[in-house]
């Protein structure tokens, strides 16, 4: 590795799996010191362990993001004291994605997937952003993700909170950049896990696209790396598209 983040710190959340665990492990393996954050202290022990076994920093802060500002601020607050008193990076990655149809949604889900979702990463942003200023700046990445502006007739409520997330990675680039702070989007496509190579249903939102093909978590790994590295310096407000082509290209069969 070429250590592009070497001396940096970060803060991951949901990080515990897929792309998050990723992008944990991604920034540890470019000389980052991560805290990984999620729900679970088992499965995000399994992470730190894994990291620090190939010779990377990590550490594990649990954090259920309610939405509430408080649990958003007792998550700045013990990530940079663990972090020895600065938080580099921040990746506003956890979300939760239920799939029903509009007329079946009830208001406790809607409340409760834009707590998660926009409220959660709003209040967290807000308690490192001025910091992260103080400390001379830094980078903040939000997911998106491709149903944001590609229409689908599943997932209404879900993909309103990433675009969500889009409009706030725009306007924090024009309220934070000039304190030194880049804030930037990843809008990944159909993205999952390998699975011994077997077959899955989501398989075919990627057909027409030029990659043809679900992506990996690690597709986004490396993206993020990028927008966290100084080489991404004259980035800002950008939505990175990381999607096989999904929301820009269609594969006219012959």
């Amino acid at each position: 590795m070429s250590m592009r983040l070497a001396g940096k710190t970060a803060l991951v959340t949901g990080a515990t799996s897929n792309i998050g665990r990723a992008i944990a492990e991604a920034f540890a393996a470019e000389g980052a010191h991560v805290v990984v954050s999620g729900r679970s202290a088992e499965r995000g022990q399994e992470v730190v362990d894994g990291i620090r076994g190939a010779g990377g920093r990590a550490d594990f802060v649990r954090a259920d993001l309610d939405g509430s500002a408080a649990a958003s601020q007792a998550l700045a607050q013990e990530a940079t004291r663990v972090l020895g008193g600065r938080i580099d990076v921040l990746v506003n990655n956890a979300g939760i994605y239920p799939g029903d149809a509009t007329a079946a949604t009830d208001e406790k889900t809607f409340d409760r997937v834009y707590a998660v979702n926009v409220k959660a990463p709003f209040f967290l942003t807000a308690a490192v952003a001025p910091a992260m200023a103080e400390s001379g700046g830094g980078a903040i990445i939000n997911l998106g993700s491709w149903i944001a502006r590609l229409g689908i007739p599943v997932g209404a409520l879900y993909s309103s909170t990433k675009g969500a997330m889009e409009t706030l990675t725009r306007a924090w680039a024009a309220e934070f950049g000039p304190q030194g702070i880049r804030v930037n989007a990843i809008s990944p496509g159909v993205v999952l896990a390998p699975d011994a190579g077997e077959a899955h249903a989501a398989e075919v939102m990627m057909k027409g696209t030029p990659a043809g093909r679900m992506g990996t978590p690690d597709a986004i790994a490396s993206a993020a790396v990028y927008l966290a590295a100084d080489e991404s310096s004259f980035v800002h407000g950008t939505v990175l598209d990381v999607d096989g082509g999904r929301t820009t290209a269609a594969v006219i069969a012959a």
